[in-house]
């Protein structure tokens, strides 16, 4: 019998590390792509050493555009099929969009959107022969308008509207398909998109621990989308009570803040 793993992206650090920890706890082999080795590599001994399964470790810049090919060959040297993808990669940049570099927002629709739909349809025939599943971080950005961080929020709309979709599809074939949509978390995500922590952070964060766990819960239970912390679970409710324009000047006065 062909032994199955749970492939996770951007599991050095944040949300993905705290996956691969939370996987591995319930019995998961797990396999791990991101771009730092070395962290990869401490992770997996972290998990050997705590009894789970030896992980698989595939450093891989999710940004080429032979990521996809890089990890199925790396997954079929070690002879394993998929059973369940988690599709955790992402990143953003703040400033306005016209200011930023061109290149590096092209990168974020390559992680936050080609490699994560990559991921999703490339593994599907063997989630679907494990009844397995998906797991696609979204955002809560994913539900609004987004000056400031434009294709950021946009990537995000991207996820949330996708995972539907294949849900739609595979779910009659026996596969979960998830969305987790959190708000701010304590991350290395605050540092590289170039802006500091605020009161949205304050007051709407949820630890990296916590999402990831409610996550797999999420994703177990075959929920069609996890918005993590109360605070967050407001937030799609409150957007049906004001005009789309209202949002978008809200959002706009707010990011103007962080400036």
């Amino acid at each position: 019998m062909t032994e199955c793993v749970t492939l996770i992206t951007g599991a050095s650090a944040g949300i993905g590390a705290e996956f691969a920890r939370v996987f591995a706890v319930k019995g998961h082999r797990v396999a791990l792509v991101a771009r730092r080795a070395d962290r990869l590599t401490s992770l997996a001994d972290e998990i050997a050493a705590g009894g789970g399964a030896a992980p698989i470790v595939i450093p891989c810049d999710l940004e080429q555009p032979d990521a996809g090919d890089r990890i199925a060959a790396a997954l079929a040297a070690e002879g394993v099929e998929v059973e369940y993808v988690v599709n955790n990669a992402g990143y953003g940049l703040f400033g306005q969009a016209i200011e930023l570099d061109r290149a590096e927002q092209l990168g974020i629709i390559a992680v936050n959107i080609r490699a994560m739909t990559d991921l999703s349809l490339r593994f599907s025939d063997q989630l679907i022969r494990h009844s397995g599943g998906i797991l696609n971080v979204g955002s809560i950005a994913g539900f609004l308008p987004g000056p400031g961080m434009a294709v950021y929020y946009a990537s995000k709309a991207y996820v949330l509207s996708f995972t539907e979709g294949l849900r739609g599809e595979l779910g009659p074939r026996g596969v979960r398909v998830t969305a987790l949509c959190p708000g701010p978390v304590p991350s290395e995500f605050q540092t590289r998109a170039g802006f500091e922590p605020g009161f949205d952070s304050a007051i709407l964060n949820v630890s990296a621990s916590d999402v990831a766990k409610a996550g797999y819960r999420g994703l177990m239970a075959n929920k069609r989308a996890v918005l993590p912390g109360l605070g967050i679970k407001l937030v799609p409710f409150l957007l049906r009570l004001f005009p789309r324009g209202f949002i978008l000047a809200a959002v706009s006065l707010f990011q103007l803040r962080k400036r």
